[in-house]
C-alpha cells in the first residue's frame, strides 16, 4: 500500500497547473455540445433507437474507455460535434449511467488542445490505477499529422461523474520514429493496460508493417515513460491491412464470471480481438500468454478472413472493459454499429451511428470461441408479453405474431427438428457462410430451412428483415450436421440506396441434441440478432420505408422449408424507451 501511495504522489505531480489552464481556456468552444443538439433534431425521426444508445444529433462512431467506477458507468465515444459524418475534428463524447441502460450526458471529456492532439482526439483506453484511480491513454493527431499516444486523468478524482479532464502537459508519451520504424499514419488506439507480475504496465498499439497488422506492445514502471518491448505481442504472418483497436483481455476456463484485465493464473485463458481495417470487422483469437517473453500464442493460428469474429454483421471498434459491480462480476463489451444508409440520408436526418447493446462476453464451456449475450439489465425495459404455445410451423406457412410494439421488441424463439431426412448436403466448397446465406436468401426454399423471424415486416410483406437457420448434412463423418445463421437485407426497405448486405454466420452447434434457440432485439432501425445462446451473433441496420413505427410494422415468424419445425418457446415483449442523453 505504501508503495502504491508514494507511486500515485509522483504521478500526480506530473500533472502541471498550466496544462489545467491550456484546457479550460479551450472548453468554451465545445461546452453544452448535448444539450443545445438535442433542440436542433428533426421530430419526423422513424430511425432513431429507442434503447440503442446515441447522442441527440451528429456523428459517433468507436466506444472508448468504458469503465465501472464508485458505481457508476462512464462510456466514451468518438463523435463529431460538427457534423452527421466523420470528421477530422473528433472529440471524446461522455456518458454516464448506473445500470448500463439509462444514460446521462456530459461535457466532452477530451478535445483538441495540445500540440499533441490539435487535428483530433482519436480512439484510446482507461486503466484503472492502483487506488481506483482511472486514466485514459488516447491517440491524438499532432500538428505534423502524426499519430501520437496522449495521457489525460479526472481533474478532481472527488466528483463521482468525472466531468472535467486534464492532460499531461507532456504529452506526447509516444511517438512513431525512425528508430521503431512505425509509419506515423499507423499508430493508433491503445489498449487498456494491464500490470505484470514484475510491476510494468503494458499496452498493445495497432499498426501495421509492409501491409501486416501489428500489436505492438510497451512497457512502463510508471506509466508516463514507455518503452517499446523488442517483439510485438503478436504480428500477421501474411497481410491483413493495419489492424485498429486491439483489446487484449483474460477470460476464465471454467466460469462465465469475468476478471480484471491483469489477472493471470492456470485457469485462464487470453483473448486478443482486432480490428481490421480493410474489412471492416472484429476478429478474435483465443490463445495463451506467455508473460516471460510477452508474447500472444493463439490456439488455432494467425488472423485471416475466416477467424472467429464477435459479430458477423455491422459491428466495429469494440471495446471490453471488467464490471465487477458485486455480484455480477462480469466482462462488457460494447461495439459501435455504423449505418447502412447514405451520406446524404444521414445528413437529412442529422445524425449517424449508434452503439450496440452492451454484452456479457466469456469463454464457451469448450474453449474454441466465445459467448455474448445482451446485459441483464435490458430486461428492465420489457413490457406487455406474447406468449405462444408449443405449435408445429408447417412447411411454407408465415405466422403473425401480434399485440406488441414490432418497432421495438425483444423476441426470443426456440425450435425443434424432429426428422433430418431432408437435410440438404453442404457442398464442400460452401465455406463462406455470407455467401451461402446470399446465394439461399429467405426466399429460397429448402429441406431444413429457411426458418426463422421476419421483423420489421409490412403487412403485405413488400419489406421485411429475415433472420434465420438452415440445416445442412455435414460432408464428412466428423460433422454430421452444419447449421447456418443468416440475416437477410434483401427486402428490408424500398429505398434502393440502402447497403442491404445480407450476413452469415455458421453456428457450432448440434441440432439434434440442442434446441435452436434465437433472440432478436428491434429497435426501429437496428436488429440484433443472437443464435444458439449467444454463440453467434449478427447485427443489421435497415431502414424501411412502410414498417416503421408501431402501427405499421410487424412480426412473423417463417418456415420457408419443406419440412415442419416446432417452435417449442416463443415469448415477445414490447419494449420501453430508455433515457439516452
Amino acid at each position: 500500500m505504501a508503495v502504491s501511495c508514494i507511486w500515485l504522489m509522483f504521478f500526480f505531480s506530473l500533472f502541471g497547473h498550466g496544462v489545467l489552464e491550456l484546457v479550460e481556456a479551450f472548453h468554451h468552444v465545445y461546452l453544452n455540445v448535448h444539450q443545445t443538439a438535442q433542440y436542433s433534431t428533426s421530430g419526423n425521426q422513424p430511425y432513431r433507437t429507442s434503447y440503442h444508445f446515441q447522442p441527440p444529433k451528429n456523428w459517433m462512431n468507436d466506444p472508448n474507455g468504458p469503465m465501472l467506477r464508485l458505481g457508476i458507468y462512464h462510456l466514451f465515444y468518438q463523435y463529431n460535434p460538427k457534423a452527421a459524418v466523420w470528421g477530422s475534428n473528433v472529440i471524446w463524447g461522455h456518458s454516464t449511467s448506473t445500470d448500463l441502460v439509462n444514460w446521462t450526458p456530459h461535457d466532452p471529456a477530451i478535445y483538441p488542445s495540445q500540440q499533441s492532439d490539435i487535428n483530433g482526439c482519436w480512439s484510446g483506453s482507461t486503466t484503472i490505477l492502483p487506488g481506483g484511480h482511472p486514466v485514459i491513454l488516447y491517440t491524438g493527431i499532432d500538428t505534423e499529422n502524426r499519430q501520437v499516444q496522449n495521457l489525460a486523468a479526472p481533474k478532481n478524482f472527488s466528483d463521482p461523474f468525472l466531468r472535467e479532464w486534464v492532460k499531461f502537459k507532456h504529452n506526447p508519451l509516444l511517438t512513431p520514429n525512425s528508430k521503431n520504424k512505425i509509419n506515423a499514419t499507423y499508430f493508433r488506439d491503445p489498449s487498456t493496460a494491464w500490470l505484470g507480475c514484475d510491476g510494468n504496465w503494458r499496452v498493445i498499439i495497432g499498426s501495421q508493417k509492409k501491409e501486416r497488422g501489428l500489436a505492438i506492445l510497451f512497457k512502463s514502471n510508471d506509466f508516463v515513460h514507455w518503452e517499446e518491448a523488442e517483439k510485438p505481442l503478436y504480428s500477421a504472418n501474411k497481410d491483413t491491412g493495419m489492424w485498429e483497436c486491439p483489446d487484449f483481455y483474460p477470460v476464465l476456463i471454467k466460469s462465465a464470471l469475468g476478471i480484471d484485465t491483469s489477472s493471470n493464473g492456470p485457469d485462464v485463458r487470453y483473448v486478443l480481438k482486432v480490428s481490421f481495417f480493410r474489412t471492416p470487422h472484429d476478429y478474435y483469437m483465443i490463445g495463451t500468454y506467455n508473460p516471460d517473453k510477452d508474447i500472444f500464442i493463439p490456439d488455432n493460428g494467425p488472423f485471416k478472413d475466416s477467424s472467429l469474429r464477435y459479430d458477423y454483421g455491422k459491428f466495429y471498434a469494440s471495446k471490453t472493459f471488467f464490471d465487477n459491480k458485486y455480484p455480477l462480476h462480469r466482462r462488457i463489451l460494447w461495439g459501435w454499429v455504423n449505418e447502412s444508409s447514405s451520406a446524404i440520408d444521414d445528413i437529412k436526418k442529422g445524425w449517424s451511428g449508434v452503439q450496440a447493446i452492451p454484452r456479457s462476453i466469456w469463454l464457451d464451456k469448450s474453449g474454441k470461441q466465445l459467448v455474448q449475450w445482451p446485459i441483464k439489465e435490458i430486461e428492465t425495459l420489457r413490457g406487455t408479453q406474447i406468449e405462444l404455445p408449443y405449435q408445429v410451423l408447417s412447411g411454407g406457412s408465415v405466422l403473425e405474431v401480434s399485440g406488441l410494439t414490432a418497432a421495438q421488441a425483444d423476441v426470443v424463439i426456440s425450435f425443434e427438428i424432429s426428422d433430418f431426412i431432408k437435410a440438404e448436403v453442404l457442398d464442400p466448397s460452401w465455406t463462406n457462410p455470407q455467401v451461402i446465406c446470399s446465394r439461399k436468401d429467405a426466399s429460397v426454399k429448402g429441406g431444413l430451412g429457411p426458418f426463422g423471424l421476419l421483423v420489421l415486416a409490412s403487412e403485405g410483406l413488400q419489406e421485411y428483415t429475415a433472420v434465420f437457420y438452415r440445416i445442412f448434412k455435414g460432408h464428412n463423418k466428423y460433422v454430421k450436421y452444419v447449421v447456418l445463421m443468416c440475416s437477410d437485407q434483401n427486402r428490408s426497405s424500398l429505398n434502393q440506396d440502402n447497403d442491404k448486405t445480407t450476413y452469415g454466420a455458421f453456428v457450432d452447434v448440434d441440432p439434434v441434441q440442442e434446441k435452436l434457440s434465437l433472440r432478436s432485439l428491434i429497435d426501429h432501425s437496428i436488429v440484433e440478432s443472437f443464435g444458439a445462446e449467444g454463440k453467434a451473433c449478427i447485427t443489421a441496420r435497415v431502414y424501411p420505408t412502410l414498417a416503421i413505427n408501431d402501427a405499421e410494422a410487424h412480426l412473423y415468424v417463417f418456415n420457408n422449408g419443406t419440412e415442419n419445425i416446432g417452435i417449442t418457446r416463443l415469448s415477445a415483449w414490447s419494449m420501453k424507451k430508455a433515457q439516452i442523453n
